[in-house]
């Protein structure tokens, strides 16, 4: 068996990793021309974003994450309002890809390579790219992101829905900040939760992948609202007057949002989060959509990962969704040598993973951003692709 893999990050590595390992002959098409670049920052680190570097691949965990021991909520005045212990693991996106792609042989990552279309026929799908090239393949896994072009032609009634708010993010190197605000930072996930906002910071892994305290960076991510129309519309004007639709890449937001955000850190969060955030060098951020789908499996193509359903990020389950669709796919290829067969088995499981992760997440999103109900403490709100926790 022959297998195209359209999409080159995480979920898409994950996935021709375990079909290699079974012997299926894999190729990877990224639309990207270069390696791709730091995108997404810091991800939690759950069980099954975890397993293929450690089952297969054998790297420590302590060696790309760095784990955590207290789950904190601060006041407006810095004090602690609730403080327990609590494991989880962070590490970044950028720690991840690096080495799931180091375990990729180069001559099967194929960069420049936009899939524009394909055609199944009884005996594979021929897979046809941007750049003139056509391949041939007996399985096409689309694992090419939240704008999924597999998807759009795929399932063309299925749009993002907003959910009405952003998220912001920023990395900022523990170095740069003064000992007391490290400290405060270094070995939890702490929350800071106001009238429809949310702020958390949590350690992850430095630039070059160093877990050693000083050499990591803090990451930040801050929930606001934004109106759908004007509000929303000029948030997503870049700097340049172009309009964008779903995030905004480090140095493209507009000098004016970014000013809002400082002043808005200065004015309403505790002093050590506000340090955090003037610390940032270049804040980005993603539009909070969520996507739901009725079908993963299309004769012998199938969606996985944000191609598939997109999960607001508050269950920190994003990879670890991804990585699960690819390990399910591989155990129903292990069953099943028929692409079409083994399809069909992979899909119900896979629709059920995600459809409660996306009406979780989204309760999730109502309690912080508009409800106003999200309590400290409350185990329901533990990160976790299949439910608090687990």
């Amino acid at each position: 068996m022959k297998a195209a893999v359209v999409g080159g990050s995480l979920g898409g590595l994950t996935a021709a990793l375990l079909l290699r390992d079974l012997g299926i002959g894999v190729d990877v098409y990224e639309r990207s021309p270069v390696i791709l670049a730091q995108r997404g920052a810091g991800i939690g680190f759950l069980p099954e974003s975890q397993r293929y570097l450690v089952e297969r691949a054998g790297i420590g965990l302590d060696t790309i994450s760095v784990a955590t021991s207290r789950l904190r909520y601060m006041s407006r005045d810095g004090a602690l309002v609730h403080d327990s212990p609590h494991q989880y693991r962070f590490s970044s996106w950028t720690t991840v890809y690096r080495e799931l792609l180091a375990h990729v042989p180069l001559e099967i990552y194929h960069l420049d390579h936009e899939m524009t279309d394909w055609k199944e026929d009884s005996d594979g799908v021929t897979v046809r790219f941007a750049n003139g090239t056509t391949r041939r393949a007996d399985l096409l896994v689309c694992a090419d992101g939240v704008a999924s072009i597999a998807r759009a032609r795929l399932l063309p009634e299925v749009k993002p829905e907003y959910a009405g708010y952003v998220c912001w993010r920023g990395m900022v190197p523990e170095a740069a900040l003064d000992e007391e605000t490290q400290e405060v930072f270094c070995d939890a996930i702490t929350y800071y939760i106001y009238a429809n906002s949310q702020v958390l910071i949590y350690p992850i892994p430095g630039p070059d992948g160093s877990v050693k305290r000083g050499e990591r960076l803090l990451n930040l991510v801050w929930y606001r609202n934004y109106l759908e129309g004007g509000d929303l519309d000029d948030l997503m004007t870049d700097n340049a007057g172009k309009q964008r639709e779903i995030s905004l890449p480090p140095g493209a937001a507009s000098e004016r949002h970014i000013a809002d955000m400082r002043a808005t850190a200065v004015a309403r969060l505790p002093a050590p989060m506000a340090k955090v955030v003037l610390a940032v060098e270049q804040l980005f951020l993603q539009v909070i959509y969520d996507i739901d789908i009725a079908r993963m499996a299309f004769g012998r193509t199938c969606l996985i990962g944000d191609a598939a359903f997109v999960a607001r990020p508050h269950a920190a389950a994003g990879t670890a969704k991804a990585a699960a669709d690819a390990w399910a796919l591989a155990d129903a290829l292990t069953n099943e040598q028929d692409a079409v067969a083994a399809l069909r088995k992979w899909e119900p499981g896979q629709l059920a993973v995600g459809r409660q992760l996306l009406e979780r997440t989204r309760r999730m999103g109502r309690r912080s951003q508009f409800d106003c109900n999200w309590t400290p403490g409350d185990p329901q709100l533990l990160f976790g692709l299949h439910g608090p926790g687990i």
